[in-house]
């Protein structure tokens, strides 16, 4: 969580969202305020068109979809992003902003001097935001599009909100770089509660292989994510019923930082009654949204791993956590390994080890280790590989 800051809450912004997206004009002069300067160019937008927008929303929308509409918040997320520091000198970097909505968080990026692309599938929130762009010079680039249904796998022409990675990074202007280089673009948004879980996967096999915005160097992650999957992505060896595949390859692909957590309520949302549509916690706590920065490692493709015989590795672990407590020989020798004894001793792993015990770096060596096993049937995977490979990269 952020140092010194407390999450809003019901007693903050929380109180605010009692009539839906109203908030996005509480506390809001005319003109956007910060250290005494005014910014008439991000002038909000008139009562009754945000409630004429949202309201388009509520019908078009069967996806619950939140958004940062108090300025307080604002602010606290846009600290995260900046690293917990004021904005300092020169020009801040560019950010990809998905999903804005009417753009209150926006609006604040764009005071801290931030340069954002917004990526906006609405039609209705896309056309307040183009006005928008037409009133500054250059700093904020709107694009018609949705983060999740980059790529598709569906052929022939891409219609919006559909696109390629490749037109979106070409109209940003961020060339590839090579993997172990700095972050060539940070990425900020929210995603929705439906299918949390399959979008998250998909981003993991976008890393692991390499493709569509990882094509372009270590692309930085800043999502708001349910309190939990965020248990699930940082959760400890052991943990059986929450250690599980997601957690392994996440924590090996991405370095993970909790950089704010908020009560649900804190967030407006597009349902018709206002609610914040507050999921049930079930056996995980969830009753905050997790602010989570993930950051691909940059040691990721040493060794044996590369991002050709990546979907083996992922499909290796995902059929590991099958049974998370069966034994490791057991599992060695459904793969048709007899030296498994032999291949243990040597990666110091014991040899009654159970599946969720292994920490995500000896599901790596293990790995490694078996892609240079003559004894190893890397076939065994190949037609699990390839129908898990279509089902995580088609949009749900």
């Amino acid at each position: 969580m952020l140092a010194g800051r407390a999450p809003l809450g019901a007693a903050g912004c929380g109180r605010l969202l009692a009539a839906g997206l109203r908030p996005l004009l509480c506390g809001l002069s005319p003109c956007w305020v910060t250290a005494g300067r005014q910014y008439p160019s991000l002038r909000v937008a008139e009562p009754a068109k945000e409630k004429r927008l949202v309201r388009k929303e509520q019908r078009s929308s069967l996806v619950v979809r939140r958004f940062i509409a108090c300025p307080q918040l604002a602010r606290t997320v846009r600290r995260c992003l900046q690293g917990g520091a004021g904005p300092g000198p020169g020009p801040q970097p560019l950010l990809l902003e998905f999903a804005p909505g009417p753009g209150i968080f926006t609006r604040s990026l764009l005071d801290a001097g931030f340069r954002v692309v917004a990526l906006e599938s609405n039609s209705d929130f896309l056309t307040d935001l183009q006005s928008l762009e037409n009133s500054l010079d250059g700093q904020l680039k709107v694009v018609h599009g949705d983060f999740f249904r980059l790529d598709p796998l569906a052929k022939g022409a891409l219609k919006p909100p559909a696109m390629s990675s490749d037109k979106l990074f070409e109209t940003m202007g961020v060339a590839a770089v090579p993997w172990r280089a700095d972050v060539p673009l940070k990425v900020f948004g929210i995603i929705p509660q439906q299918w949390e879980r399959n979008r998250l996967w998909r981003l993991l096999f976008a890393l692991y292989e390499c493709s569509s915005i990882y094509r372009y160097g270590r692309v930085e992650l800043n999502l708001f994510i349910s309190e939990k999957e965020y248990t699930v992505l940082t959760a400890k060896p052991g943990k059986s019923k929450i250690y599980q595949a997601l957690t392994v390859l996440a924590q090996l692909g991405y370095e993970i930082e909790l950089l704010h957590k908020e009560p649900w309520s804190s967030f407006a949302t597009n349902l018709k009654n206002g609610g914040p549509a507050i999921p049930k916690a079930g056996r995980l706590p969830n009753d905050h949204i997790c602010l989570v920065r993930l950051t691909p490692q940059q040691n990721l493709f040493t060794g044996g791993l590369k991002p050709s015989n990546a979907s083996t590795f992922i499909f290796m672990v995902k059929q590991s956590f099958a049974k998370p407590k069966s034994k490791l020989t057991d599992r060695l020798n459904s793969w048709s390994l007899d030296n498994s004894d032999t291949l243990l001793k040597a990666l110091e792993i014991p040899k009654n080890a159970a599946m969720c015990n292994l920490y995500p770096e000896d599901y790596k060596r293990l790995f490694e280790a078996l892609q240079n096993s003559d004894l190893f049937a890397e076939t065994f995977f190949h037609d699990d590989v390839l129908a898990s490979t279509r089902i995580m990269n088609s949009y749900i």
